[in-house]
C-alpha cells in the first residue's frame, strides 16, 4: 500500500472510530457503574493494528481521542481517554502477535482490561480516592465481556476489509 493510500485509509479509520465514539456516547450506560461502556471505537483501533501496524493504530487512536475530547469539551475526558486508550494500545501491541487471527478477541480482552485499569488509575490519581478501586471487579467483568464482543467485531471487520483493500501491484511502480 502506498504512503498516500495508507494515510487516506488511516484517516478513514479515524473518522469511522470517531463516528462510533460519538454514537456510543448517545447510548445509556449498560450498567450503573461509572466507566462501564461498550468501547466500540476500539474495534477500529484493533483493526488498524492488525491491518496497518502498531504505530499506525496508535496514530488513529490519538487523533480520535483528541478530536473526541475536542467535541466533548472536557479536559478530564482527554485525561481518562488517553490514559485508558494508550495503556490499552500498549497491551494490545504487545499481545497481538502472540495469538492467531481467530483469537483476536483474546487480545481485545487484554486491551479492554488495560483500558479500564488505566482509567481507574487516572480516576484514583485525580480524586485521590483509593476507595474507587472498589469498582475494579465490576470493571474487570465488563472488560472481559465487552472485550470479547469488540474483539469478535474487529475480526469480522478485518476479514471484510482484507477482501476490499486492493493488493499493491509491484509492476505498477
Amino acid at each position: 500500500m502506498s504512503r498516500t493510500k495508507k494515510l487516506v485509509f488511516m484517516a478513514l479509520l479515524t473518522a469511522i472510530s470517531l463516528g462510533i465514539w460519538v454514537l456510543e456516547a448517545q447510548i445509556p450506560p449498560p450498567v450503573p457503574v461509572p466507566g462501564v461502556k461498550l468501547g466500540l471505537a476500539s474495534v477500529v483501533t484493533l483493526a488498524a493494528m492488525a491491518l496497518l501496524g502498531r504505530k499506525e493504530a496508535l496514530a488513529v487512536l490519538l487523533v480520535r481521542v483528541f478530536l473526541a475530547c475536542l467535541f466533548a469539551g472536557s479536559f478530564s475526558a482527554i485525561l481518562f481517554s488517553l490514559t485508558g486508550g494508550v495503556l490499552s494500545w500498549a497491551v494490545m501491541a504487545l499481545t497481538v502477535g502472540l495469538f492467531e487471527e481467530r483469537l483476536l478477541w483474546v487480545v481485545s480482552v487484554f486491551g479492554a482490561v488495560a483500558h479500564n485499569a488505566g482509567q481507574l488509575l487516572a480516576a484514583v490519581a485525580v480524586t485521590r480516592t483509593p476507595a474507587l478501586f472498589a469498582y475494579g471487579p465490576a470493571l474487570l467483568v465488563s472488560a472481559i465481556l465487552t472485550g470479547v464482543f469488540t474483539g469478535v467485531a474487529a475480526l469480522y471487520l478485518i476479514r471484510a476489509l482484507k477482501k476490499r483493500i486492493p493488493k499493491e501491484d509491484p509492476t505498477s511502480r
